[in-house]
């Protein structure tokens, strides 16, 4: 199963654990492939270097573990379905480019879509009922 991850549950899993964090210990132990895009770990380093001040080598570290556990996607799709967030937007261009299976999301405009193009977009706690 292919798994986009939005922003918020990368940033959740690193700062806090809980159920974002078992979304990420589900894809070690090999439940799932998670697929990552330029955009979406350009948003996950800018916000922790902004938002939570981490060091240039802690984001190197982030970086660096992200791009371990993830295959990457090259995206080409240029969407515009979410008009209050265009970062959202760049969470479902990973998705179709990548052929995703799920998305998985805290954010209440992608979870108001329900799903993309036949792709259900699952909040953490959905996900890890459902398949971990």
């Amino acid at each position: 199963m292919r798994v986009v991850l939005d922003t918020n549950v990368y940033l959740s899993a690193i700062l806090f654990g809980g159920t974002p964090e078992r979304v990420l210990d589900g894809a070690r132990a090999g439940a799932c492939d998670l697929l990552l895009s330029q955009a979406i770990l350009d948003e996950v380093v800018g916000v922790l270097r902004r938002k939570f001040a981490f060091t240039g080598r802690q984001l190197a570290d982030v970086e660096r573990e992200l791009r371990l556990r993830t295959a990457w996607v090259v995206t080409s799709s240029r969407l515009r379905v979410v008009p209050d967030d265009a970062d959202d937007d760049r969470v479902l261009e990973c998705a179709l480019d990548g052929g995703a299976d799920v998305v998985v999301s805290g954010d209440r405009h992608l979870l108001g879509l329900g799903q993309f193009r036949g792709v259900p977009i699952l909040s953490p706690a959905e996900f890890t009922q459902r398949y971990l």
